[in-house]
């Protein structure tokens, strides 16, 4: 095992065994919790008897509007070796239509190890924020069936004012044009068995930077799925203290259907509610 941490493109070099990365953790899994025939994703990865959703514990961004922000600053939840984790998913997947592992990247070495100890019989889906190296996509790749991921902005100012991030879509592009190349949408029905889902998620006040997101998927993943989010929730901490306005959503849409971006999914309006938060501590 590494000493120092190399599983996120900040590179902290920080040595885990002993300390706190940046994103909050030490090398230890943590979960902060798990949620049985979890409906909350996109239709094509939730049939059957719903995802298996494991929420990590930290996160490699620090976006001041998180709505998992309870546990993405770290230091919440239970730890896990990967023989327990690996007992634990081989238990539950017959009953499940996926893995969900959920903001899971600081953790990637563990994981790695995790499902390499049974036989994994449905899709394990990787929910990332978008902020990954290419070079560990394609580690990754070899246990991971779907990519579900973000694209968050349409630069890395924007990215640096809400994510402490400088160089986010710089790192995001060719990480997303890795999965793409690794990951071809595979169907059985409407289930996902393979493939990449490409995320946005619409900020208050700024509609432009969605407008750019999704001129960025038309040039460069015009056939991949794209799921454009409404659901933004204040959390009471960051500077985006409003929810999404109607007429900002639909501004995003049309420019959607003005580029012909017909590959996907859309939110009820609805979505934007603490109700849909899961509940951590």
């Amino acid at each position: 095992m590494k000493k120092f941490c190399e599983n996120c493109p900040r590179h902290c070099k920080c040595n885990r065994t002993r300390n706190m990365g940046f994103c909050g953790e030490q090398q230890t899994m943590r979960i902060a919790k798990i949620i049985k025939h979890f409906k909350w994703e996109e239709p094509c990865l939730c049939t059957d008897g719903g995802t298996l959703a494991i929420f990590f514990s930290g996160c490699n961004l620090k976006c001041d509007y998180c709505q998992n922000i309870d546990i993405s600053r770290g230091g919440v939840g239970e730890l896990y070796s990967p023989e327990k984790l690996a007992e634990l998913i081989k238990k539950e997947q017959e009953t499940h239509s996926s893995i969900d592992l959920i903001t899971p990247t600081h953790f990637l070495d563990q994981l790695e190890k995790t499902f390499s100890l049974f036989d994994k019989k449905v899709p394990v889906i990787w929910n990332t924020s978008g902020y990954e190296s290419v070079e560990n996509i394609e580690k990754i790749s070899k246990f991971v069936d779907i990519f579900l991921t973000d694209l968050k902005y349409s630069n890395n100012d924007l990215a640096l004012k809400f994510s402490k991030c400088s160089d986010y879509l710089t790192v995001s592009l060719p990480a997303i044009k890795k999965m793409c190349e690794l990951k071809k949408d595979v169907f059985e029905g409407e289930k996902l068995k393979q493939g990449v889902v490409i995320r946005h998620l619409v900020l208050p006040n700024f509609t432009k930077n969605s407008i750019e997101v999704l001129d960025l998927v038309k040039e460069h993943f015009p056939n991949r799925m794209i799921s454009v989010m409404s659901q933004f929730t204040p959390n009471g901490h960051g500077l985006l203290n409003r929810k999404l306005n109607p007429i900002e959503y639909k501004a995003v849409l049309l420019h959607l259907e003005k580029l012909g971006l017909k590959n996907g999914f859309i939110q009820d309006f609805e979505s934007a509610d603490c109700d849909f938060v899961p509940k951590f501590i």
